[in-house]
């Protein structure tokens, strides 16, 4: 797909998350056009990665997944991040119990 190789050459390129933020963009105008582009899913995962939006990115590998329910590296990715999403968002000072603490889990 001469697109994807495109849209790899600029993120390459890219200098700021203004310029990331225009290529997701850009992505999301093809997909509203070729939902089942899974290359394109996945490419925008990594793009909300690079800029901290990892539930966006876990929304992507989620359609990644309907596509290819038996994509591994999808389903890896997806726990990845929940576990990251999980820790960041723990409040450890909450409950006095250590026995509660995220990282004993």
């Amino acid at each position: 797909m001469c697109l994807l190789k495109s849209i790899e050459q600029e993120i390459e390129k890219a200098k700021d998350k203004k310029d990331l933020m225009a290529i997701v963009q850009k992505i999301s105008n093809v997909l509203i056009d070729h939902p089942g582009e899974v290359a394109l899913y996945r490419l925008r995962a990594e793009l909300w990665v690079k800029l901290d939006e990892k539930g966006k990115a876990i929304n992507d590998y989620q359609a990644v997944l309907q596509h290819d329910p038996n994509d591994q590296d999808a389903e890896i990715r997806i726990r990845f991040l929940e576990t990251i999403l999980r820790y960041n968002n723990s409040d450890i000072y909450a409950n006095t119990n250590t026995n509660m603490d995220p990282w004993f889990d």
